[in-house]
């Protein structure tokens, strides 16, 4: 028999300013389950969840959780104000029984050290901080609002197997489709104010939406079909008796009634860059560039050579200088040695990760006039604004609304529709999925695949990466960047691994390693417990973990290499046989690395224990 639901909404109803947002909504969530609820931008996910937490209350219907359950909400936007640091905001959600070591531990492999003051964090610090007071108490249903927004690649999949292993109920709202599909194994689909469920995860989602889409419209046609028919004998085939004639009437104000109340669904961006004059084949050359920042060299000797037509990923972990690259590559910041070549003919769209372009005094229509009268010079053609607004599923009513009162979502729309109004042959986005819903995503992918120039982009969202670049440009320890050919999956098929963490055994000395990181509010936990000579919990495991993941690597490379020593392996079998060889040169990788790492811990032992 399986477990009652730990929480349960049932018909809930919620208007916001005279129009509906939640009409009849639904959501169960059983024990151990992970469910993603997905939906348009503005569709209500985040309301429903905060119905879910208790937070706001529904005009209409029933929220009930099973007696001694616990219920931990994630926001979009944690407030730490209030707090001396991050250790005391995660401690205050311990309660009685909790384990009080684990908020330390959770911050640390979160990066931080519980030392911060809040009123000085970023946006990602803050979301670990906030992840590391919800996950701290382990409560039976996790509320999750964008978990992975403003995280980098590292913690995402740190927090992809933590989630994995906590057993608990989840609730998952995210545009990151790889988190969704590696975590989730039921969907609620949120649309026109109602819900549906998927008894499947999201890899199953979106073939399961456009069925039921097509089935609507189907039904819609078919209803015009009818209503069509029914005035046509309003006009010209009244007549018999009078009642049957009333009763075939009220028939048809019924089914215009149905067609009237008929919620549209939201129509999609209309993504159209405007192309410019024909760059020259060379778009940009590198040579030999290095930038460093006090002691801390962010990019060394890094070469590259980007050609008309590619489109480039730069992926790597926070701090590791992924905005100093793309800044030093476009020309926006000078390399201290080393130079860089620009292509003739270049026009440049940028597309900024902090949306620092949009003034905050500015309404939608400024912002995209330049405040300079109703039109928008898009692609060298005048547009009415209000028009050009609508590509973007702004609606006319909000040509005078300020951007301080835009979601993030509408932030990001916007940040597009002015990006993609200006004739370019090369387009620069640095993080140009932030807050953006799947469907805009997905139209965003595709625009970007049929743009003929060249395009450079940061991202953190790995099926975005694999869907649309021709090469990767990733943080191979700090200030060492390589190139490999492909998406993000096929970066980790070449090197072995994904993006890691910029901590203390990656390519530098102990000694080095001290003077070129310096504790801050802003430091890794590893970097601020060195600093202060001791070993942090992270390091202590992989000095334990290591020697046996060193001898495992080292089998399989026996056992690989003895395969392919078979002179008939190949004929026999020639997808084994390259397999085989990418799985020996990873595995070989892995273990190099791991001697490294290892070597560098034991060093700093020596030296914490020696001093």
């Amino acid at each position: 028999m399986a477990a009652p639901p730990l929480l349960t909404l049932q018909d809930i109803h919620l208007t916001f300013g005279g129009d509906p947002v939640l009409q009849g909504a639904e959501m169960m969530v059983l024990p151990e389950e992970t469910v993603c609820l997905v939906g348009r931008n503005g569709s209500g996910k985040s309301t429903l969840l905060k119905i879910a937490a208790g937070l706001i209350e529904c005009e209409e219907g029933t929220r009930f959780v099973r007696p001694g359950t616990t219920v931990r909400y994630l926001p979009q936007e944690p407030d730490l104000s209030g707090y001396a640091d991050t250790l005391s905001y995660v401690q205050e959600g311990l309660e009685d029984g909790d384990d009080p070591y684990r908020a330390a531990y959770l911050l640390d492999q979160l990066g931080l050290t519980g030392e911060e003051d809040p009123a000085h964090l970023s946006g990602g610090e803050s979301r670990r901080a906030a992840l590391a007071r919800i996950l701290a108490p382990r409560p039976d249903v996790l509320l999750l609002d964008e978990p992975t927004n403003h995280l980098d690649l590292p913690t995402i999949e740190w927090l992809e197997k933590e989630l994995k292993s906590l057993r608990r109920a989840l609730v998952l709202i995210s545009h990151d489709r790889r988190f969704l599909e590696k975590l989730s194994r039921a969907t609620v689909w949120l649309d026109r104010g109602q819900t549906r469920r998927l008894g499947k995860g999201f890899a199953h989602f979106e073939a399961w939406r456009d069925n039921i889409i097509d089935q609507e419209d189907r039904t819609q046609q078919k209803l015009d079909r009818k209503i069509v028919r029914e005035e046509h004998w309003l006009r010209y085939g009244v007549s018999g008796r009078r009642k049957r004639n009333v009763r075939r009437l009220d028939a048809l104000h019924t089914l215009r009634q149905d067609k009237h109340d008929h919620r549209k669904r939201v129509g999609n961006v209309s993504l159209q860059a405007g192309e410019g004059n024909v760059s020259s084949k060379l778009v940009i050359e590198a040579k030999e560039i290095t930038k460093s920042f006090d002691e801390f060299t962010v990019i060394e000797d890094f070469s590259v050579r980007i050609q008309r037509g590619d489109r480039i990923g730069i992926v790597g972990p926070n701090g590791a200088g992924k905005t100093t690259l793309l800044n030093m590559l476009t020309g926006g910041l000078k390399p201290d040695t080393g130079r860089v070549r620009m292509g003739t003919f270049l026009e440049i769209a940028t597309m900024d990760q902090n949306r620092e372009t949009l003034d905050p005094r500015w309404t939608v229509s400024q912002a995209l006039t330049g405040d300079s009268g109703d039109h928008v010079d898009v692609q060298g053609e005048p547009r009415h604004v209000i028009g050009y607004m609508k590509d973007f599923l702004f609606t006319p009513d909000m040509v005078n609304t300020p951007i301080t009162v835009l979601s993030g979502g509408e932030r990001g729309r916007l940040m597009l529709a002015r990006a993609l109004s200006k004739k370019s042959n090369m387009l620069v986005l640095d993080e140009p999925t932030n807050d953006l819903d799947l469907e805009t995503l997905d139209l965003l992918q595709e625009m970007l695949g049929d743009y003929a120039g060249t395009v450079l982009l940061v991202s953190h969202d790995r099926d975005f990466l694999d869907r649309v670049v021709t090469s990767v440009i990733a943080s191979d320890a700090p200030g060492h960047w390589l190139d490999y050919a492909g998406g993000y999956t096929d970066m980790i098929a070449q090197r072995g691994a994904g993006v890691e963490e910029m901590d203390s055994a990656r390519g530098q000395s102990v000694e080095k390693k001290r003077k070129g990181r310096k504790s801050s509010s802003k430091g890794r936990a590893s970097a601020a417990n060195d600093a202060r000579g001791k070993l942090s919990f992270k390091d202590k495991y992989a000095l334990e973990s290591l020697p046996k993941e060193m001898d495992a690597l080292a089998v399989q490379i026996t056992e690989l290499q003895t395969a392919l020593a078979d002179a008939d392996f190949y004929p026999r079998d020639p997808d084994g046989f390259t397999k085989a060889t990418a799985d020996l040169v990873a595995a070989e990788s892995r273990r190099a690395a791991a001697e490294e790492e290892w070597l560098a811990l034991e060093l700093l032992r020596e030296d914490v224990e020696g001093s």
